[in-house]
């Protein structure tokens, strides 16, 4: 087998990503599950929106949850450690992330479009059954199409002829298979490409609606579009990056040439980098779509005022049961 080593992907590798990976999990990890809690409340509220921001916050729930596996996959300089069922969990988890958030932040777009450009008519597409059903069938779609790195064999050994030593990977192997080619156009299209302008579509007009809106106060018009273009730019810049590397390892690796592939290499190290970056989607999204507004912060905020009140409920029934317990024991042996 030929050799696929390369140092300066495993050195940047073991430096980069457990930065941003812990990063992200110590960050993420409450972030989203404050937003599962906000989202939660406002979908008891009739509120169509909150299925969606549900739905996404749990995308970024499950993929940060596996970010110590990769960690510890980076960390060893790509040496997958664990079983090959793990490994096809993670990358299966990963990778419905990616595409499952950029259909909900859609949902989301075009949501959002109809409350504030079509407020009177389309009802029907904003009711808490409709975005349910959707959401439902994103999350059916996204584990059908992504299923196939179940079925594969995702684990490969890299031998390294420098160090004399193998390396066992985890999906993402140079260069790419056929069926990975295929399968990355196809994301690429449908969930990314599609995504993207559809979602750039409905900001803009809801731009253009509160630009001219006369009863929406200048203060609260220059919030809401800085909102909308910090949310396009997230996207932007969160996958852009990413499904522009997939593209360029597409063409070059559809026909690679082990003889000579030191670019391909490269252009693999700067696809890995794209990976990281598309992580910290999982701390933008709770941020941008939960916490930024008055709603979310005055949800969360009883969330926290509910459990102080429940643990200092505990802590006086705690304390009167072991009263109660001290006082029955020095009676008991007074009695004795």
């Amino acid at each position: 087998m030929n050799s696929t080593c390369v140092e300066e992907q495993h050195e940047l590798d073991h430096y980069l990503f457990p930065i941003v990976y812990t990063f992200v999990i110590i960050v993420g990890i409450p972030a989203n599950i404050g937003s599962l809690g906000v989202s939660f409340l406002q979908a008891k509220k009739a509120n169509e929106l909150g299925i969606y921001l549900f739905s996404l916050s749990l995308s970024d729930l499950l993929y940060a949850l596996t970010l110590p596996l990769w960690i510890d996959y980076t960390w060893n300089k790509d040496n997958w450690t664990f079983s090959p069922a793990l490994c096809k969990g993670s990358a299966f988890l990963m990778y419905l992330n990616f595409y499952s958030s950029t259909a909900f932040l859609t949902c989301i777009a075009i949501d959002r479009y109809l409350a504030v450009v079509y407020p009177l008519k389309f009802t029907f597409l904003r009711t808490r059954r409709f975005a349910f059903m959707v959401s439902l069938s994103v999350w059916i779609l996204e584990s059908i199409f992504n299923a196939v790195i179940l079925w594969k064999d995702e684990t490969s050994v890299e031998y390294c002829d420098a160090e004399k030593s193998n390396f066992t990977l985890c999906y993402d192997k140079y260069p790419l298979e056929k069926w990975q080619i295929n399968l990355n156009l196809f994301r690429t299209c449908t969930g990314y490409v599609i995504p993207l302008a559809t979602i750039m579509v409905c900001n803009q007009k809801v731009y253009q609606a509160v630009r001219h809106n006369q009863a929406t106060e200048n203060s609260e018009k220059v919030r809401i579009i800085k909102l909308l273009i910090s949310i396009t730019l997230t996207f932007v810049l969160c996958f852009t990056p990413f499904h522009v590397m997939v593209l360029i390892r597409c063409i070059l690796e559809r026909e690679v040439n082990f003889d000579d592939h030191k670019s391909g290499k490269q252009t693999f190290t700067m696809y890995r980098i794209t990976v990281a970056l598309t992580s910290l989607n999982c701390v933008a999204d709770p941020i941008l779509y939960c916490f930024v507004t008055e709603t979310g912060r005055s949800d969360m905020w009883n969330i926290l005022k509910s459990c102080a009140c429940r643990h200092s409920r505990a802590q006086r029934q705690r304390k009167h049961t072991l009263s109660t317990s001290t006082r029955d024991t020095m009676q008991l042996e007074v009695l004795e």
